[in-house]
């Protein structure tokens, strides 16, 4: 759990970098890759990723710039990449500044129960990992090679010197 901001934005920064190489991955034409008929598009997974950011923070009290255009998920993977950056930069200078260690204590009510500060912020980069796996998923039957998030990926095993890495 967090105790200082510091220690909340070290975190974010390194997951925001592990989602921008995901992102930054993406073709335009990826964006429409689905699991299923009915399931959310790749680039609908990832603009939500996006777009959810700011709200979410705002809904818990900082003052934070929502995303344009939120509902409208862009045809071009380079604006939701750049956008997420800018969003996700904007979030840590937001915390930064708008709360302090003592804030991480505070209790509020979240999503129908009670949860300190931090384990509000640890809610918002759980919910970015959870959607970003989705994305690996959906990058790999797009037919590109996903970016090896907290290991390498099947192809980048070879680099370990592992051939084909089935277990």
């Amino acid at each position: 759990m967090y105790v200082t901001i510091a220690d909340f934005i070290r975190e974010w920064n390194r997951e925001a970098t592990l989602t921008q190489k995901v992102l930054d991955g993406l073709t335009d034409d990826s964006l429409n890759q689905k699991v299923y008929q009915e399931g959310r598009t790749l680039g609908r997974i990832a603009w939500h990723i996006t777009t959810n950011i700011p709200d979410y923070l705002t809904l818990f009290g900082l003052n934070v710039n929502k995303v344009e255009n939120a509902k409208n998920v862009p045809s071009s993977a380079k604006e939701i990449a750049a956008t997420f950056k800018s969003v996700s930069e904007e979030a840590a200078q937001a915390i930064e500044q708008q709360w302090k260690d003592d804030t991480l204590s505070q209790i509020q009510k979240a999503f129908g129960r009670e949860e300190t500060n931090a384990q509000i912020l640890m809610g918002l980069i759980k919910h970015i990992i959870h959607h970003r796996g989705q994305l690996t998923v959906l990058i790999r039957q797009a037919g590109l090679k996903p970016f090896g998030v907290y290991g390498p990926s099947k192809e980048d095993w070879v680099h370990l010197g592992v051939e084909n890495p089935l277990l």
